[in-house]
Parts: structure tokens; C-alpha cells; sequence
């Protein structure tokens, strides 16, 4: 079935709410289960919850991937898109034309959330990122090594929450 016709169909199903948010993972990512999940927290406070999708419950950045993120407290689209550019600088990433290009895509994308939001992106390797709130298609960045930095905020060994890492790739 050709992708662009799957993807209508998937967002048709979502607009009759014929499909439940989390079955977006499913239309996506082939015999998807999840490889594991965590809880970000800063301070006192916790801020997500992340779980990492991926074929068989084996994760391999060469085949679809989602991520979700349930945010168990309000904020600001915008800051969620400077906070994922900071992480991108943070792990080394210097193409600052780049980083722009990306930042104002995922401003516009990026919705303010609230407690129970949920946001989840689904890497397609080599071609884009799509993202969903809540199962409903907001947005997609189609350009693959924004795709690579993205997900590596979460999944790089060099990433700036090694212990929410471990716990997305089911490592003790």
C-alpha cells in the first residue's frame, strides 16, 4: 500500500475517531512493541514519561521507530523546540543554519502541552520524522539527519539523561 495513501487514511480514521491514539505506532511501525520506558524528572518534579516503540521490541536506527513522550506537566511548544536544539548542540551537532532550519520547523510544530498530553514522533530512517499529538498528525520534518539528531537526544550514548537512555533500551 503506498505510503501517502496509508497516511490519509490513518489521519481519516483519526479524524472519525475510528482510531485510538496509540494505534498510529502500530499503522507505522511494523509488529510494533515497546523496548522500554522511562520517567524524565528534573528537580522534584517530574516532567515525561518516554517509551520507545520499535519492530519486535528491538530497537535498530535503521528501521521505524517511534517515540512517545506523555508530559505530565504544562509547556510551551517553543521551549520544547529550544530545548531539543540545545540537546542537538549539546551532543556536538555545530551546523547552526541547521539547527535554525530545524528550530523554526519545530516551533511551528510543536504544540503547548499539558498534563496529559501525548506527543509522539516516528522516525521513518533515511526520509523524515513525523509527529503526532494525541494521534493526530501535526507535522513532519523530511530531512533525515534532523531525524538522526532528534531521536539521538534520547538514544546517543552521549545523551544528557543516560539513566531515561538505559531505560528506553530495556538495559539494566
Amino acid at each position: 500500500m503506498p505510503r501517502k495513501f496509508l497516511a490519509a487514511l490513518v489521519a481519516l480514521l483519526l479524524s472519525a475517531g475510528l482510531v485510538r491514539a496509540d494505534d498510529i505506532i502500530n499503522q507505522t511501525v511494523p509488529d510494533a512493541r515497546m523496548v522500554g520506558q522511562g520517567v524524565l524528572s528534573y528537580a522534584f518534579w517530574d516532567i515525561y514519561e518516554a517509551t520507545l516503540y520499535a519492530p519486535g521490541g528491538k530497537w535498530d536506527p535503521s528501521r521505524p521507530f517511534a517515540l512517545s513522550i506523555d508530559y505530565f506537566r504544562a509547556l510551551d511548544g517553543r521551549a520544547i523546540a529550544d530545548r531539543s536544539v540545545q540537546e542537538m548542540r549539546n551532543q556536538g551537532f555545530t551546523d547552526e543554519v541547521r539547527l535554525a532550519a530545524w528550530h523554526g520547523q519545530m516551533a511551528t510544530i510543536f504544540p503547548d502541552v499539558q498534563k496529559g498530553t501525548r506527543l509522539t514522533a516516528i522516525h521513518m530512517p533515511g526520509a523524515e520524522t513525523d509527529f503526532y499529538q494525541d494521534g493526530r498528525a501535526i507535522g513532519t520534518i523530511r530531512d533525515a539527519e534532523f531525524g538522526r539528531r532528534f531521536f539521538a537526544i534520547w538514544l546517543a550514548e552521549n545523551t544528557s539523561e543516560p539513566g531515561l537512555r538505559q531505560a528506553l533500551l530495556g538495559m539494566p
